[in-house]
């Protein structure tokens, strides 16, 4: 059974139709970049994954759930399956280490001592174990996004998302946000990321999903689509360094 299935979703906001018909397989383990312009439906396909978003009609099975709006199978759903935005959404008054607990004890009942364990060894994994006890605001944004990251982690998803996670980012710090990913995707990850990081799509990603239009474009190994764009949007898309 694929980690992702995604067979035939539409998706509407009022009369505007944002996604249409979409499907996609994602085995365990894959990583499987989504790139396109803004309004191709690339965001709303992730949150739409993680049951953010309300679709009308296919289906959606993440991780050995269904997704529906049902407040049980969303709880059920996002234990195990993690997701990143751009924007950190980190509580300022807690501390990091605070802010990494908080999920585990809460929804997992995760014994104190091992959340506080759990919390120190995903900070590790983000190359911040010595920022246990500072405050966001203490953080550069780069620092902020690495812990949200490690918050997600916490949670020991069986799914990773990102939603252009790097977009608020300058180059220096975007770099070492896609160091961190790169290493959870040579660990065996299974993630999908929404991103305008083309040689991080192409190098990383073992598949690129070009959208556009709401429908899945074109799609296959990432550097063989990079190579030889097989349609004119996609070659021009490329051509134009991915820019918007």
């Amino acid at each position: 059974m694929p980690a992702v299935l995604i067979e035939d979703v539409h998706k509407s906001y009022g009369k505007l139709e944002v996604l249409k018909g979409v499907s996609l397989s994602v085995e365990t383990g894959q990583v499987v970049a989504l790139i396109g312009r803004s309004g191709s439906g690339k965001s709303t396909m992730l949150r739409c994954i993680n049951g953010l978003e309300a679709f009308q009609s296919g289906r959606i099975e993440v991780a050995g759930h269904v997704v529906d709006q049902d407040p049980k199978h969303l709880r059920a759903l996002r234990k195990d399956v993690g997701i990143v935005f751009q924007s950190y959404n980190l509580f300022p008054h807690l501390t990091v280490g605070q802010n990494i607990m908080l999920s585990p004890r809460i929804t997992k009942n995760v014994p104190q001592a091992e959340a506080l364990a759990l919390a120190k060894d995903v900070l590790a994994q983000v190359g911040l174990s010595d920022k246990f006890d500072s405050y966001p605001d203490n953080l550069s944004g780069g620092q902020q996004q690495r812990v949200a990251i490690a918050r997600s982690l916490a949670m020991q998803p069986k799914v990773m998302l990102f939603d252009e996670v790097t977009s608020a980012l300058d180059p220096e710090l975007t770099g070492e946000v896609l160091l961190v990913m790169e290493k959870l995707a040579k660990g065996g990850m299974t993630m999908i990321l929404v991103t305008h990081e083309m040689s991080f799509a192409r190098n990383v990603a073992n598949t690129t999903v070009f959208m556009h239009q709401g429908k899945i474009w074109e799609q296959g190994p990432s550097k063989q689509l990079f190579a030889a764009p097989q349609t004119p949007e996609l070659q021009g898309f490329v051509k134009a360094g991915a820019q918007d």
